[in-house]
């Protein structure tokens, strides 16, 4: 009977699988404002092929659908020297892709390639190749089985519908939570496998997007003293805006500790104007951009200052002159006009996450890490991630983590490395075993 330490990747049998998802990979790309709706049953029929011969008592995998053709899948190793009540989730392996423009690549993203040790195809990275694992975890849930790998956990895996695109909402796995269909994964530790690079990802930042409207006066810019300049109203008001974010959300020790690159940032990314002439005050200017929120701030206090802060400027716009020269003004009294700024946040919006440096799955997979690679390095990111902070809230305790290569996530040329996939199987393994003897 094999341990969980006996347990490897078998390179063949991984490469036949991810070329099978990758063969699909062009009907799950998931942007429905381009009529791309992914169909990810065409995914989790391979992997329930692939388990099917080990499926009994021990090892069990239930489709979950909410849309037609769009299911979930959840595996569940239960040995009998399981306990019942004791569990280690494997979450976030998603089945369907970003869309893919094959001009852009070398090669054709919707077959698989298979270069020395790398793997190129649309998904191999973010996020089939993870699902190829943990289905190879289907070899590591597959080798559990065929193995008869006796643990003291439930290991569990769920593959997860439309985790690129929310446009559509009730399919995967946030419904999987309002449906409670997962809420015996509070019994343990809960690893989201959708990261890179082969290190714990202990923090991500939230993300939302904002725009600034500055609305002034057309006139002849031989008369400026006459025009409230658009233009100009947006610049200064932004550069007030960003002063007081800087200010309110600022830097914070525990950015440190969780090794964030940066703070909290507002940037502007985007600026567009009224089309008027050049011999003409511009009466409107917009400026968009993002917040990239650390963890450690709260979104909608985050919303709520800003905005109370433009309608203080608002009532006090000329708080705003004095930088343009001496005849740009942002009111005219002698028309009871001013000019007016307004600040709008999208209403969706990612939330950030801080991982739990005490949990016992955080200690686990650091430890197994360190062991197969030789170092763990955990870090953070400015990026975001959706559903994590939902699910952390939700009352799971997460830790994130991946294999592929963070440089070609999205991109054109995406691949993954065989070599990480193996030892990915190892950490998985090990991570396990070490959870298992944590809890003795």
């Amino acid at each position: 009977m094999a341990t969980l330490q006996d347990l490897t990747l078998d390179d063949k049998e991984y490469i036949e699988l991810l070329r099978k998802l990758i063969s699909v990979s062009e009907k799950v790309q998931n942007a429905p404002g381009l009529g791309l709706i992914p169909q990810e049953n065409l995914v989790s029929d391979f992997v329930l092929e692939e388990l099917k011969p080990f499926t009994g008592s021990e090892l069990s995998v239930e489709r979950v659908e909410f849309v037609a053709g769009r299911g979930n899948v959840i595996i569940k190793y239960a040995p009998a020297s399981a306990s019942s009540g004791k569990t280690l989730a494997l979450v976030g392996a998603h089945m369907d892709v970003v869309p893919a423009n094959p001009e852009g690549w070398e090669r054709d993203p919707f077959t698989l390639a298979v270069e020395g040790d790398k793997l190129y195809g649309r998904g191999t990275t973010d996020c089939l190749g993870h699902v190829a694992l943990l289905t190879c975890l289907s070899v590591l849930f597959r080798e559990l089985a065929k193995h008869k790998v006796q643990t003291k956990t439930q290991v569990v895996c769920v593959l997860i519908a439309s985790e690129e695109n929310s446009e559509i909402e009730g399919v995967g796995v946030e419904t999987l939570m309002e449906s409670g269909k997962i809420d015996f994964l509070k019994n343990g530790p809960v690893f989201w496998v959708d990261c890179s690079d082969s290190q714990p990802c202990i923090g991500t930042a939230g993300a939302i997007t904002w725009t600034l409207k500055a609305t002034g006066k057309l006139f002849h810019s031989g008369l400026p003293n006459l025009g409230i300049n658009g233009l100009e109203l947006a610049m200064d008001a932004m550069t007030k805006i960003q002063e007081y974010f800087y200010k309110e959300f600022g830097p914070v020790d525990k950015e440190k500790e969780y090794n964030y690159s940066c703070p909290s940032t507002m940037k502007p990314t985007r600026m567009e104007s009224s089309v008027n002439g050049l011999n003409q005050i511009p009466p409107w200017a917009k400026i968009a951009g993002d917040v990239r929120l650390s963890p450690f701030y709260d979104m909608k206090e985050m919303i709520t200052k800003m905005t109370g802060f433009v309608d203080d400027l608002n009532a006090n716009i000329t708080s705003l002159e004095g930088n343009r020269g001496p005849v740009s003004k942002y009111t005219l009294p002698d028309e009871n006009r001013k000019g007016k700024l307004e600040l709008v946040f999208d209403k969706s919006y990612y939330e950030g996450i801080a991982c739990s440096l005490d949990s016992i799955g955080y200690k686990a997979l650091h430890s197994a890490i360190s062991n197969v690679l030789g170092e763990a390095k955990p870090f953070s990111i400015s990026g975001s991630l959706p559903l994590v902070r939902d699910m952390q809230r939700g009352g799971f305790d997460l830790t994130l983590v991946g294999f592929g290569k963070s440089s070609v996530y999205h991109g054109d040329n995406e691949y993954c490395q065989l070599s990480d996939m193996k030892d990915a199987m190892k950490i998985l393994a090990l991570t396990i075993a070490n959870f298992d003897a944590a809890e003795e």
